[in-house]
């Protein structure tokens, strides 16, 4: 799936091509962090109370529209809640296709970073994201997987792939980031059904943070 989860959207995170990314942060996460510690870090780039807004959008393989959704997704003390075309959507398994696109409640929320069995995919060590080292980590709640690609640096998750079967069939990840107020964030982001001849973006055109003190 970002994915690089939202995907990545509510998170202050460069899942973006180096160049596009402003001074890079000095390293955050110690050469020995465990793989909890690192989703930890991942969870920390997630605003608690946010309200962000802007459009999904189908595409098929040569780019033209082929539907347009509003999506408004507020998260307030821990607590989602998704409008889309101005009704409100119900938390699912987070594996349901959103009005027939490629998203689904997990790329928007990035829940799987709360689940509890992580660790590292051995197999998979050292991998890069548009150039950046990262480590791959595998989470899982009962039957569905993730594997997240992860800035070994800074703690940013940069891409993100749902499995089934032991074979990747959605894949998130982010294109695009601006500045909203004094916080950089994913503005584009991309997802896609391995295989479909589709793929779905995601744009953020407003993002509004209550900083808690």
């Amino acid at each position: 799936m970002t994915l690089a989860v939202l995907a990545c959207v509510l998170a202050a995170v460069p899942t973006v091509a180096a160049d596009a990314v402003p001074a890079r942060a000095a390293n955050v996460l110690p050469e020995d962090a465990t793989a909890a510690e690192i989703v930890a870090c991942c969870r920390t780039m997630l605003p608690c109370d946010a309200e962000l807004a802007g459009r999904i959008i189908l595409r098929n393989r040569r780019g033209t529209v082929q539907a347009e959704h509003a999506y408004v997704l507020r998260r307030a003390e821990g607590a989602t809640a998704l409008d889309v075309d101005g009704k409100r959507l119900e938390r699912d398994d987070g594996r349901g296709a959103i009005m027939g696109t490629d998203v689904t409640w997990s790329d928007l929320t990035l829940d799987y970073l709360w689940w509890d069995d992580v660790s590292f995919d051995a197999e998979r060590e050292s991998e890069t994201v548009h150039g950046q080292k990262c480590c791959v980590i595998v989470l899982k709640s009962g039957d569905r997987l993730v594997r997240a690609w992860v800035d070994r640096k800074t703690g940013a998750m940069m891409q993100a792939e749902e499995v089934a079967d032991g074979r990747p069939v959605r894949r998130l990840w982010g294109t695009r980031i601006k500045k909203f107020g004094d916080r950089w964030a994913p503005n584009v982001l991309e997802v896609e059904t391995l295989g479909s001849g589709h793929r779905t973006k995601i744009t953020v055109e407003r993002l509004e943070v209550k900083e808690t003190t």
